[in-house]
């Protein structure tokens, strides 16, 4: 499967709309991102039931700036809607395949609970929840 280039447009249809969805935020100017390329693509073959995406960070400025994304290349997975998983730097391929599997097996149901409650709670109380909360 090949990946999909997305903008600021795209981005939140293609999370919202696909059970599973990885971006990889990169620039054609970043060393990494160019070694890793070849591996996202791989994966992309190995895993069709995957979307895999890409989004340039110097044409995205505003999609990396609303993403957070300080350090390239981050990996950001979404499963069901929901960010699961996000991280700087490249991953090898044996590792980016146990991500992707952990990331499929994942309760989506769990998930969205997990996600509504921290939402409420950031409402409730202004602020985010602490790291460990993730866990309950």
């Amino acid at each position: 499967m090949a990946t999909t280039d997305l903008t600021l447009e795209q981005f939140g249809t293609t999370v919202a709309e696909n059970d599973t969805v990885l971006v990889d935020f990169w620039a054609s100017w970043c060393g990494p991102c160019r070694q890793f390329a070849p591996v996202f693509e791989a994966a992309s073959d190995k895993h069709e039931d995957v979307v895999f995406a890409k989004v340039d960070t110097e044409d995205q400025q505003q999609l990396a700036a609303m993403a957070g994304i300080t350090s390239i290349p981050t990996l950001m997975a979404f499963r069901g809607g929901v960010l699961v998983f996000s991280q700087a730097g490249a991953l090898p391929g044996q590792a980016l395949d146990q991500l992707l599997e952990q990331v499929k097996d994942l309760d989506i149901a769990e998930v969205r609970r997990v996600a509504e409650e921290q939402a409420g709670g950031e409402e409730q109380a202004g602020e985010a929840p602490a790291q460990g909360d993730a866990g309950r």
